[in-house]
């Protein structure tokens, strides 16, 4: 199986890498470009709906281990790039169904792409990712390695999906079908962001940050085995929240903290329905 040779290869540690590496590697390659393998996939026996696929992030890491450093630029003269020649821009066509406007995006070879996907320059998607139907990415947004991005998910411009490969166990960001990421976000640390949620532009997500949900009188917080879980068709702004003791508290400060305000409802569909038409 393709999972026992990655591993096998990963753990062998060699100084030289002859065809069997570069070989193992172009199969696992172009089967997360296919979508065939994940670095985390849904699963209805985890408590979380979602596994990590340990043994891909280790392909991943393979890759660079093996790969050398070549010159990948398309005028040296004036726009020199240099990196891994494991990892070069992946290739599209027409047949692909992806939407790359002109002007300057990204798409590292080694990641998933479906069918209608929008890329609107410049924008970032990462080796490991997954993008799935029908979503867009939009101007200077990111979708960092490993990062699992569902159907029709809408990241909207500066927004940033944080990436992770080490250590190879842990949960890389997962946004899932039908959301909604608002301009200038940042969604980091394995946060999940369930189906049809709302994040309002500027809101930050992370493992050390709760969200205060003041329609369930509930607060979110990642523990220390589980990752910050926003539920499905919340819809969370940025806030803050006073300092209650100390000098914070003397000098009337605020620190941030995100906050569901509300959760879907009609008028939030209707507001969303505009993006359609941008597709």
């Amino acid at each position: 199986m393709l999972s026992e040779t990655i591993d096998r290869l990963f753990e062998a540690k060699a100084t030289t890498y002859g065809p069997e590496y570069h070989e193992a590697f172009a199969q696992f390659k172009a089967a997360l470009n296919r979508g065939e393998v994940r670095a985390a996939e849904p699963s209805a026996e985890s408590a979380l709906g979602w596994k990590v696929n340990a043994w891909v992030k280790r392909g991943i890491l393979l890759g660079f281990r093996i790969g050398a450093i070549v010159d990948m630029s398309a005028d040296r003269g004036r726009i020199p790039f240099f990196d891994k020649s494991s990892y070069p821009l992946r290739k599209f066509d027409v047949a692909s169904g992806v939407r790359i406007v002109p002007g300057g995006s990204s798409i590292r070879d080694g990641c998933y792409v479906g069918q209608g996907v929008t890329c609107m320059p410049p924008m970032f998607i990462n080796a490991g990712a997954y993008v799935d139907d029908g979503a867009m990415v939009d101007s200077h947004a990111l979708v960092g390695s490993c990062a699992q991005i569902g159907k029709r998910v809408h990241l909207s411009a500066a927004a940033q999906v944080g990436g992770v490969l080490e250590p190879v166990g842990a949960l890389p960001v997962i946004i899932e079908d039908d959301v909604l990421v608002g301009g200038n976000c940042g969604v980091y640390e394995g946060t999940i962001v369930r189906r049809r949620a709302v994040l309002a532009a500027g809101t930050i997500l992370t493992r050390s940050t709760p969200v205060y949900d003041v329609v369930r009188n509930t607060v979110h917080r990642a523990t220390e085995n589980t990752p910050l879980i926003i539920p499905e068709e919340a819809v969370v702004v940025p806030g803050s929240r006073a300092i209650a003791t100390g000098p914070g508290k003397d000098w009337n400060l605020s620190v941030y903290t995100p906050v569901i305000v509300k959760y879907r409802d009609a008028k939030t569909d209707a507001r969303l329905q505009l993006e359609d038409l941008l597709r």
